[in-house]
């Protein structure tokens, strides 16, 4: 969100490509920030709680400020909590986010995850709540859960039903993990944003966490994932540009112009700017603000409602992961960081993704939701089949930055987790699955004994 200080007005589209440039950093300080997403629940009967129902969550919210977090407020609610771990904000239907500090290494980064877990697990004891570690929700329909008071997020609801069929499954019903990562220069930027782009179907695969649908199995393996074929497609999808000849900043912030805006944000309040271009309100011409022109937290508000499957702001996002129990929260960075980090584990990475054609890449994310480690493979055989060719290049990349702990341990142990995905050859949606036709006896309730926090 931005500040109501005032702020230098964009004068030409190089300001644009330039807010791109400021994100380059050297090597050493290249830093981590994972965030994820997991979806509260009363323990007494299950349900979402509201906003502002006795134990809902703003009590919860509320009482997290023991732990040093301090409330942030949009009018008179309190949204957000700030503290030396990051931020704490909340999705569209209450889904419980910690948007981590930007960290040195995996450690850190695991330490933090664990400080925030005990922590909302012991502020929800006190208040009779429960959080599940899910890509979806496995038994709420749109209608049972709640919509948090946050200005963005009615807009956006408003606008969605006009783009695509489930924009408000994907805003209320759905949870995920993804990692921000840096560049250090503009090539460096491309060719981790390919990689990133070209690979997100393996890490779609290997977190795939949402096989239930109001209450039974809904035939996809990440439905999460499935929801974003039909958000809204100017602003989601694979961006086949990114493989072009000249891709750069440029191209990207071109991009991001094509985008339809959802929003202005002035004097505390957001202004609906829903399906009106960001191209206008560079020329002075936006009807609902005639005359003025946009500042760079204009544009920064504007690239944060662009929802590709990598995403570029002051850093790269990779957004392809369903949510999932804690270790797994370590796991994402530890794959990305360990393809994208190391020189040598990105050049292994994108030799291994380089010749593929765009309709194959397209053809591999259509697949990856309903098939995960089976979809088909682009020049023949399974994505399985390089799975764990990429998580050893991940190892290699994580081994190479020797970032040890007090125990001795290099980062390479976060990774574990997914190589032990490749061995059992199930994905945590097949286990899922495995657990409701056998052991739960198709009782799904079981689910939120088995996969909270």
């Amino acid at each position: 969100m931005t500040t109501d200080a005032p702020k230098p007005i964009i004068e030409s589209r190089d300001q644009l490509i330039e807010s791109f440039a400021r994100g380059e950093k050297p090597k050493d300080r290249w830093r981590i920030g994972t965030e994820h997403e997991k979806f509260v629940y009363a323990l007494s009967d299950h349900h979402a709680p509201s906003y502002d129902e006795p134990g809902g969550i703003r009590d919860l919210l509320s009482a997290l400020e023991p732990y040093g977090w301090k409330p942030v407020y949009e009018g008179d609610n309190v949204i957000a909590m700030s503290g030396a771990d990051g931020s704490i904000s909340l999705e569209p239907a209450g889904q419980f986010e910690l948007s981590g500090a930007p960290l040195d290494n995996l450690h850190q980064t695991c330490a933090e995850t664990g400080r925030h877990l005990e922590q909302v697990k012991a502020a929800g004891e006190t208040l009779g709540i429960g959080f599940l570690g899910l890509g979806m929700w496995p038994d709420k329909t749109r209608s049972e859960l709640p919509v948090m008071p946050k200005g963005r997020y009615a807009i956006m609801r408003s606008h969605m039903p006009r783009v695509g069929t489930m924009g408000l499954d994907m805003m209320l019903r759905t949870c995920t993990i993804q990692v921000n990562l840096d560049y250090a220069s503009e090539a460096d930027m491309v060719k981790k944003f390919r990689v990133g782009l070209a690979l997100q179907p393996l890490a779609t695969a290997l977190f795939a966490n949402s096989p239930f649908l109001e209450g039974k199995p809904n035939g996809y393996l990440s439905y999460r994932s499935h929801i974003w074929s039909d958000t809204d497609p100017a602003r989601t999808g694979m961006l086949p540009f990114v493989f072009e000849d000249g891709f750069g900043y440029e191209r990207y912030a071109e991009y991001a112009l094509d985008v339809p805006m959802y929003f202005v944000y002035r004097e505390g309040r957001y202004i609906d700017a829903a399906g009106l271009s960001f191209r206008d309100f560079l020329k002075g011409e936006l009807s609902v603000l005639p005359g003025e022109k946009p500042t760079l937290d204009d544009w920064n508000d504007h690239l944060s409602t662009a929802f590709p499957e990598v995403r570029l702001k002051t850093f790269l996002e990779m957004r392809g992961a369903d949510g999932g129990p804690w270790n797994r929260i370590c796991a994402l960075p530890a794959l990305w960081v360990g393809l994208l980090y190391d020189q040598g584990a990105l050049d292994a990475a994108w030799d291994l993704v380089r010749d593929w054609k765009i309709d194959d890449r397209q053809a591999l994310r259509d697949a990856v939701p309903k098939l995960a480690l089976d979809a088909p493979l682009p020049g023949g055989g399974r994505l399985r089949d390089i799975a764990g060719q990429v998580l050893d290049i991940a190892g290699a990349g994580l081994a190479a930055r020797a970032r040890i702990n007090g125990a001795g341990d290099d980062e390479t142990g976060f990774i574990e987790p997914l190589r032990e995905i490749v061995r059992s050859g199930k994905v945590p949606a097949e286990a899922l699955l495995d657990r409701y036709h056998g052991v739960w006896g198709g009782d799904l309730s079981m689910v939120y004994d088995e996969a909270s926090f």
